[in-house]
């Protein structure tokens, strides 16, 4: 039974890859306290992770969305990007800049970080991936929570300082300052982050 499972999820996920991209919490309509402070932030960092996340596809990088389930357990990817694009609310141009493709994939996570709880690790460990780029909101809590967790379990962590956002910018600073120095993070900006050559150095460490 376990060897079909097996079987069963690798044909599920036909990529493989030694890098992948995950954007946190990007789908979301900023319905909270916060949500005012965090909009600008949060727009410019969306339009970053575009960027990113199509540079990323070009190369054949997949892309994983982990995004909170507000508390609502019978929540999916459809509803929630449909209610971001259809109903009048704050984070909705975020949203249509970062509608995921047919082809992406989705974990629903149920608090800050995306390994909690969730089949993220199970999921990577199907793509073969061993370096991740961590794109999102908020910067010094899911983000983080999650680029711990992923180094924790040995992997190689890059959280592009233009990719992700808080509620201020010396929120952010401190957070990238944190990853850099204990997670031994990649915080380059994403402009500066060379796909290719990633791909590359990450295959010839396999072989």
């Amino acid at each position: 039974m376990a060897e079909n499972q097996s079987d069963d999820l690798h044909g599920n996920v036909p990529d493989s890859s030694p890098v992948a991209l995950i954007i946190i919490d990007m789908i979301n309509d900023l319905d909270f306290a916060e949500g005012p402070e965090l909009f600008a932030p949060m727009l410019a960092a969306a339009k970053a992770i575009s960027q990113l996340k199509h540079r990323a596809k070009t190369l054949g990088i997949p892309v994983v969305y982990a995004n909170d389930n507000f508390g609502q357990w019978r929540s999916d990817l459809k509803t929630l990007v449909s209610h971001c694009l259809n109903d009048d609310v704050l984070g909705k141009p975020v949203v249509e800049l970062l509608v995921p493709d047919k082809d992406d994939y989705f974990v629903l996570k149920p608090k800050h970080s995306a390994f909690f709880a969730t089949p993220l690790n199970v999921l990577l460990t199907a793509l073969k991936a061993r370096k991740l780029i961590f794109t999102g909101i908020s910067g010094d809590v899911c983000v983080q929570f999650t680029a711990q967790d992923a180094y924790l379990h040995e992997y190689e962590v890059l959280v592009p300082s233009d990719c992700i956002a808080t509620s201020s910018a010396e929120r952010t600073e401190a957070s990238l300052v944190f990853m850099q120095q204990i997670l031994k993070a990649d915080c380059r900006p994403s402009a500066e982050i060379d796909l290719e050559a990633l791909l590359r150095t990450t295959t010839q460490d396999v072989t």
